[in-house]
Parts: C-alpha cells; structure tokens; sequence
C-alpha cells in the first residue's frame, strides 16, 4: 500500500484492500450513510485523534466537500450499532461540523480481521506517529497474526513463523522484523517512560533497554529523570539492563548509572503536546528547535536594551 496525497494534507482516499473480501467475512452489498451516534471506535483504538490543527483542516474539508471516502465499519455483536475500524478521524471531523450522517461500507469480519484491518489503515494514512501509538498496534497486530496461524497452520514451526510475522507487520510501515520487536518492547515501560518517549525525553534505543527493568526500577529511573532533568545516555541504559539481567540492580546501583559523568549542563525538554500548538503540523523538531532559540535570543537582546536605557537614564 501507499500513502495517498492530498493538498490540504488531510488524507480522504480509499484504500481499495480494505474493502476485498478476505478470510473473515463476506461483504454486506453496497454503501450505507451511516448515524454518527451508532458508531463506536474500536476497542482499545491505539491511535490518537488527530492534533487540533490538522483536525480542524479535516472539519473544514468535509464542511466543504463532504466525506469523499467511506469509513469502514463492522456489525456490533449487540445489533444496535456499529463499531470503526477505520476512519476514526472522519467520524470526529463530521461530529465537530454537525454532520449526522457519513458514508460507510460495512462488513462482516471476525476480531482479528478487524484489528489487522484497523491497524494498517492507520499505519498507512498517518504521517506521523507516536512511538507509543506504534507500540501497541504492532503488538495488537502481533497476537492477531498468531492467532490466525494457530488457527490455519497448527503444523508450524514455533520459530519460522513468528519471525516472518514481525516482518509481515513491519512491511506495511517500512520497519524491519527487528524493529518491530522493539517497538512491542516499549508496552513494557510505565507509563510516565512511555509519555517521555513520546514527547522526546527518553530517546528510543535507551527506552528499549530500560524496558526490561521491573516496573519498581523503571519508577526510580524515572524519579532521577525528573528530579535530575537529565534522561539516560544509551550506554547508561544498556548497564542498567545488564545488571538487572544479573540480578544486582539496586536502588543505589541505578542512581550510580544515572548521575555518572553528569554534564555540566542541564538538559531541558518540552512535551511534543506543549510546544505542537505552536507549529504547522509536521514541523521537523530541528526547526522548532531553532525556533525557539532565536526567539530566546531576541528576547536576551530586548532586556539587554532596557537596561541599557534604565542606565542611561
């Protein structure tokens, strides 16, 4: 699959796979518009809503061309409504606009059709995602792809087809079978190390290896992350796995790891939430960076000024 274009940078096209026939289920014939109030988002959804810019770029869209392309939905097990699998976004730009009806092809499909499905159309459409969002999607996809194989092949090898699993996942979004695995680790950190990772205070390799910390280690590194501001080189973050694997990661060991070599700077980082509503969406982190160093500098130059005229005064 490939990424659509679109000028207003607010992706509507269709992608003709989600809509063919496959192992889990026949299609219900035919397009139905659709009550926004009978939708409910797929359970345990790992994506996000959009950032308010970009959907507010959707609202306007469909206020001024309709939804061009159809969501996909499923049947509720309950018969009174239908559940998304793909175009959450679509859905909240029309609830927004005041938009009762939309477009939807709806399909029988079993749970695992529906969480590959779901998955895909996400990874396919957004330009950007969150390390946590990709996280759990891969390991979503992951048990759904097992299960299907322990369904249809009960024959396989307990290798060869988890390997080509992670790289069957990993395709869709250009990441190697590797990197997959990686990703999946990351549902292995707490929270407060997940949200650090997303808004780029914890790089991603060294979150990889801190994932393997019990969560009562992860706890304390994030206490020295915070109240340090400083956040784990890679090499740091290997040791700190290394002597957990060994069994003789304590309390002090991690802070002996954590403030080694400390710099003699001080390390500050913004969430991607506190500084996003600021930029265009999209705007690559060196030139926000810049950004805010130039604004900084004006601003050292402006009190400069003033104290130069309250002295000359």
């Amino acid at each position: 699959m490939t990424k659509p274009s679109s000028a207003s940078g607010v992706t509507f096209k269709p992608y003709d796979d989600l809509f063919k026939p496959t192992d889990g289920g026949g299609d219900i014939p035919g397009l139905a518009a659709l009550d926004i109030e009978s939708l409910v988002p797929f359970k345990d959804h790992p994506f996000r809503i959009y950032p308010e810019e970009k959907m507010q770029q959707m609202v306007e869209s469909v206020l001024e061309s309709g939804v061009t392309s159809p969501i996909l939905v499923r049947p509720l097990k309950t018969g009174d409504g239908y559940e998304i699998i793909a175009g959450h976004n679509r859905v909240e730009a029309c609830r927004r606009a005041g938009i009762k009806k939309i477009p939807a092809t709806i399909r029988e499909m079993d749970d695992d059709t529906a969480v590959i499905l779901m998955v895909d159309s996400n990874i396919c459409q957004r330009d950007r995602l969150l390390p946590s969002e990709k996280a759990k999607a891969y390991q979503m996809k992951m048990e759904a792809l097992k299960r299907q194989g322990e369904r249809r092949d009960l024959t396989s090898d307990q290798v060869g087809p988890k390997l080509r699993t992670r790289e069957s996942i990993g395709e869709t979004a250009g990441d190697s079978g590797t990197q997959v695995q990686r990703f999946i680790r990351l549902n292995s950190l707490i929270p407060a190390l997940l949200d650090y990772v997303d808004s780029g205070g914890l790089a991603f390799n060294p979150a990889v290896e801190i994932s393997y910390l019990d969560p009562a280690d992860q706890e304390i590194v994030f206490e020295i992350m915070a109240s340090e501001v400083i956040s784990p080189s890679l090499a740091q973050a290997i040791q700190l796995h290394k002597k957990a694997a060994e069994g003789k990661l304590t309390d002090e060991r991690i802070v002996d790891i954590m403030t080694v070599d400390k710099p003699m700077y001080t390390t500050i980082t913004f969430r991607h939430s506190t500084v996003a509503k600021y930029f265009p969406e999209g705007t690559p982190g060196k030139v926000i960076e810049e950004t805010i160093i130039r604004l900084l500098e004006e601003y050292r130059q402006k009190r400069e000024n003033i104290k130069t005229y309250q002295e000359e005064r």
